[in-house]
């Protein structure tokens, strides 16, 4: 059990969407909207303006979402997606202003819908 609690940090995923679309028409702004309402439907939170992230218990989960991501993208417009560990995540910094914050923490519980 032990063994268990100490490798959590490295086998739990944190999976970004980081995007940069075009909202010029009326149109562009539909897929925008789109994608956004996809990602939160989809368990994403936003951290900031266009970064979304979503919490996994491990990489291959992650990597299933991320190919249903994929699937989802808009026409045109940048999207990125990182993976990282949630060890990896629990080393950021944040600030508000000039004051440090801490960083978001996993769910105690995964949702199963």
């Amino acid at each position: 059990m032990a063994d268990q609690k100490a490798l959590s940090g490295y086998r739990g995923m944190w999976l970004f969407v980081m995007f940069d679309l075009p909202v010029k028409t009326r149109q562009d702004r539909r897929y925008y909207a789109q994608f956004r309402r996809q990602l939160i439907k989809s368990g994403f939170s936003q951290l900031q303006f266009s970064i979304y992230a979503h919490y996994f218990r491990g990489e291959e989960a992650s990597c299933a979402k991320s190919k249903r991501i994929q699937g989802l993208l808009p026409p045109n417009g940048q999207v990125r997606l990182l993976g990282i560990t949630d060890h990896q995540f629990g080393k950021m910094q944040v600030f508000f202003g000039k004051t440090e914050a801490s960083t978001e923490k996993p769910p105690d519980q995964l949702l199963l819908f």
